[in-house]
């Protein structure tokens, strides 16, 4: 007689095995390096994910962080929940005073809402998130960004619109590591979106 505990061993044996494939194969997907043309990065969230491809630990000291952002069609989406349109994905900025995002950092953030891809400044200080709209950008287009430091402000830049933010953090320069594109908000991509950022010198 054949011995049954032999074949359920030896079943988990290769459901574990499989499942730790399709682990690594995902992993290695979402690492995966992103494509660069002319200059400009692509940036791609995945459908059902947050983070963005070759989203690196890059570490930053800076006084201004200057870039070209290009958005596709592919930017275009509608959310499950209706409530959470109102939601701003994060586009790309910097932690701030030596510590971790959700407690100092500046950064963009957008959205497509009421027909069109609005652009945010989007910041937080001890803690505390604040935004403020710096207003609606075409599809396709290349708009020009910056972050300044100036005395207890962040100047958040966007083609000819600027607003000044408060900031708290008490270093001279933006201490921080980088942050790229992020989808969210409380959902996850509807489908992949793609991003396309040059920094400037």
């Amino acid at each position: 007689m054949k011995n049954p505990t032999k074949h359920l061993f030896f079943a988990a044996f290769c459901s574990l095995l499989f499942c730790t494939s399709c682990y690594k194969q995902a992993l290695t997907e979402n690492l995966s390096t992103p494509v660069v043309a002319d200059g400009f990065v692509q940036y791609t969230i995945p459908k059902g994910a947050h983070y963005a491809h070759g989203n690196d630990y890059k570490p930053v000291d800076l006084t201004e962080l200057r870039f070209i952002v290009r958005f596709d069609s592919s930017c275009v989406y509608q959310t499950t929940n209706p409530d959470n349109q109102g939601d701003i994905n994060k586009l790309y900025g910097f932690a701030d005073n030596g510590a971790m995002h959700q407690q100092f950092s500046a950064r963009f953030g957008w959205r497509w809402s009421n027909g069109s891809l609005r652009l945010f400044a989007y910041t937080y200080n001890d803690s505390v998130r604040d935004s403020k709209e710096l207003g609606a950008v075409s599809i396709g287009k290349e708009i020009h960004c910056s972050i300044k430091l100036t005395k207890g402000a962040y100047l958040f830049s966007a083609g000819e619109t600027s607003v000044s933010m408060p900031r708290l953090s008490t270093t001279t320069t933006a201490k921080g590591y980088q942050l790229y594109p992020y989808f969210g908000g409380d959902e996850t991509a509807p489908h992949e979106v793609r991003i396309w950022i040059k920094e400037e010198k």
